[in-house]
């Protein structure tokens, strides 16, 4: 183990019917199957689909960080 830590930030975007918190929780579940090491999100985007009148779809975008593994 290292005494310093190296990151890398991707960034993806996860979609839900039912809510922005979903949308999050949907995209971070998905990203770490393939990610390790996850250790923070930003949310940089917010929006919506709307179908007669109502919201029928949350789209968030993040900006996952996750450690280099090995720092």
């Amino acid at each position: 183990m290292s005494d310093h830590h190296v990151y890398k930030k991707v960034e993806i975007v996860g979609s839900s019917t039912t809510g922005i918190e979903d949308a999050i929780e949907n995209a971070l579940a998905e990203c770490s199957k393939s990610v390790k090491n996850i250790e923070w999100f930003e949310v940089t985007e917010t929006r919506g689909h709307v179908t007669d009148g109502k919201v029928a779809h949350y789209q968030v975008v993040l900006k996952v960080g996750f450690r280099i593994q090995g720092s």
